[in-house]
């Protein structure tokens, strides 16, 4: 039963290979941040650290080198920004274009729901106001629900 239940339990296999590991505990806990941080431009779905792609394991080896050479998060994050552009990064930074993209859907629904409202108001001050019967249509009335 217990094989059966570790048979099939998911495990979060990392693609990184043993040597792409750094020998500074630290930086390489630093580069496994950025590599989660970072999508892979192959798989698209998948962080760095996940892939397997050939240009996965460059984009490590990168953000490693550039850790070596004293780069900050920050510094490495922009590096890679800088020659892959903002898709490169699974979580985007907030920005104009972001915000533009996030806004976008509930702006247009707050315009869509004005419009209708507006239409709606317009729809039902539009309509004839009920006329009365005339004396001459009551009498015609009476008579035919009296046969």
């Amino acid at each position: 039963m217990l094989l059966l239940v570790l048979l099939f339990t998911p495990i979060h296999a990392f693609a990184v290979n043993p040597d792409e590991v750094l020998a500074d505990p630290v930086l390489e806990q630093r580069a496994r941040t950025l590599s989660s941080e970072l999508r892979c431009m192959v798989c698209q779905n998948q962080s760095i650290d996940d892939s397997n792609a050939e240009l996965a394991r460059d984009l490590r080896l990168v953000v490693r080198e550039r850790l070596v050479n004293g780069d900050s998060n920050e510094q490495v994050l922009d590096y890679v920004v800088s020659r892959y552009g903002e898709f490169v990064l699974l979580k985007p930074r907030l920005s104009a274009k972001t915000l533009i993209l996030w806004g976008a859907p509930a702006g247009l629904a707050l315009i869509a729901l004005m419009v209708a409202v507006f239409y709606a108001r317009r729809r039902v001050s539009d309509r004839d106001p009920v006329e009365k019967l005339s004396a001459e249509e009551e009498a015609r009335l009476g008579k035919l629900m009296d046969e």
